[in-house]
């Protein structure tokens, strides 16, 4: 059965869809990503989150991360999204003391599992961007 509602698939903010939506991307202040750290645990996360993802405590305090971080995986994307044209690659790095977050390399190539790179801040959209260290 049909609502008559289609499929939406909106990226943060009012100009990219329509209504609000929060923005899952972390932000990023020149080198380093903003974010929190759980008062009770000490459990890293960015962006900011409600509650502890691990003890559920409610206790956040504001923390930074980076420069640096530790590839975690990577891939190289073929196709385009959004504003992004391909060959572009994205991976998962894991901030020096910090959390997990997706980042655009600044080079288009994938880089092994376990290669350092810096943060070198975010591009005009908003979007965390790195380089092999």
């Amino acid at each position: 059965m049909s609502t008559g509602a289609s499929p939406n698939k909106r990226r943060a903010g009012e100009a990219m869809g329509g209504g609000f939506v929060a923005d899952p991307r972390p932000q990023v202040q020149a080198d380093q990503v903003l974010g929190v750290r759980c008062a009770a645990c000490g459990y890293p996360s960015a962006p900011a989150a409600p509650w502890c993802p691990v003890c559920q405590s409610r206790e956040q305090k504001p923390a930074s991360f980076g420069p640096g971080g530790t590839v975690w995986s990577s891939t190289l994307v073929q196709i385009p999204v959004g504003r992004w044209k391909p060959p572009y690659a994205i991976a998962y790095v894991d901030l020096d003391e910090g959390p997990r977050v997706l980042a655009h390399l600044a080079s288009p190539a994938i880089v092994k599992a376990g290669t350092r790179v810096r943060i070198v801040g975010a591009d005009e959209g908003g979007d965390l961007l790195v380089r092999v260290a």
